[in-house]
C-alpha cells in the first residue's frame, strides 16, 4: 500500500499545459509548413509561439514553481565567490603541468611494455 499522498491535479492547469504544448507544436509545424516564406518571418513566428508557450506555462502551478526555482538559482549564483584571474591562471597552469607529466608517464609505460613484448616475441 502506498503511503504517499497523491497530488491533486488542477484541471485548469492540465488544460493550460495542453493548450501550451499544442500551440508550441503548431508553431513548429507552421515553421516547416511555410518553408517557402522568409526565414526571418518564420523564426519570428516561432519565437512568438515560444513566448506565448512560456507565458501560458507560467500561469500554472508547475510553471510558477519553475520560475521560483530559477529566481532562487540566480540568487545563489550571485552568492558564489568566483576565483580571481590570477587564481584561475595558476590552477590552469597546474592542470596543464599535471597532464603533461601524466602523458609522459603513460608514454614511458607504453614504451616499456613495447620493449618487453618485442623482447619476448623476438621482433
Amino acid at each position: 500500500m502506498s503511503t504517499k499522498a497523491e497530488a491533486a491535479v488542477n484541471k485548469s492547469d492540465l488544460l493550460k499545459w495542453a493548450v501550451a504544448w499544442l500551440l508550441l507544436v503548431a508553431g513548429l509545424a507552421g515553421f516547416y509548413y511555410f518553408s517557402d516564406s522568409s526565414t526571418l518571418l518564420r523564426v519570428l513566428g516561432l519565437l512568438l509561439t515560444a513566448g506565448v508557450f512560456v507565458a501560458i506555462a507560467l500561469t500554472t502551478d508547475k510553471g510558477q514553481s519553475i520560475w521560483s526555482f530559477a529566481k532562487d538559482s540566480r540568487t545563489e549564483v550571485r552568492k558564489v565567490v568566483w576565483p580571481s584571474r590570477q587564481e584561475t591562471l595558476q590552477t590552469t597552469l597546474i592542470v596543464i603541468v599535471v597532464v603533461i607529466i601524466m602523458a609522459l608517464l603513460i608514454w614511458l609505460v607504453d614504451s616499456l611494455l613495447l620493449w618487453i613484448v618485442r623482447a619476448l616475441t623476438g621482433s
